[in-house]
């Protein structure tokens, strides 16, 4: 066996090939899944569907009928609400709220999971009516939360404010905040004043 010297890399290990996609793998894996993941109907399909792709690639038996197969799985943990995707859309849309994200971006990460613009509608809906009083705005409350998280605009200490405003005007851009909505936060007096606001409206 070589040996090693300074400054040489160590050996890779092999990486382990593909195992036989059978009907039991599959439903291995799908179970492994939902039990550690909370999971749309679509990323259920995507994990089994990465297995078939990675036995295609090193000619590794597969079930006949695969697809089929993965149909009938997603299909049996829909239908004994397992897997919800509608309930599904409205936890992960209050999750990304409450983390400061933009209902752009919550629109764009749901479609990614293989979430229609009917349940992502109804998930942004659901959200708002839990917002407390008649409080409707959810970009103004999801900025002022990443605001806090980041410590942008009246988060920031004073001193700091004025030359930092186009690059917390610009973080807020990025997340898909409105620049009207961006100014309201990076430019509101102090934190207490524009938290008071944000319950009011």
């Amino acid at each position: 066996m070589a040996t090693l010297r300074p400054g040489d890399a160590a050996p890779r290990a092999p990486r382990r090939r593909a195992k036989p996609v059978t009907v039991t793998r599959l439903e291995n894996v799908a179970a492994a899944y939902v039990a550690r993941y909370d999971a749309s109907s679509a990323r259920l399909r995507a994990v089994l569907m990465r297995r078939v792709l990675r036995a295609r690639r090193e000619a590794a038996p597969i079930v006949a009928d695969v697809e089929a197969v993965i149909d009938g799985i997603v299909a049996r943990y829909v239908r004994n609400g397992i897997i919800d995707d509608a309930r599904y859309a409205e936890r992960n849309a209050a999750r990304l709220h409450r983390r400061g994200t933009s209902q752009r971006h919550i629109r764009e990460k749901l479609k990614l999971a293989g979430i229609d613009r009917d349940q992502t509608d109804r998930a942004l809906d659901a959200t708002r009516a839990e917002l407390p009083g008649d409080a409707t705005d959810l970009d103004l409350r999801a900025a002022v939360a990443l605001a806090r998280r980041r410590r942008l605009g009246p988060f920031r200490a004073a001193a700091d404010r004025r030359e930092r405003r186009n690059k917390d005007l610009a973080a807020l851009g990025r997340a898909g905040f409105a620049l009207d909505i961006a100014r309201r936060v990076v430019d509101a007096d102090d934190a207490a004043t524009l938290l008071a606001e944000q319950e009011a409206s």
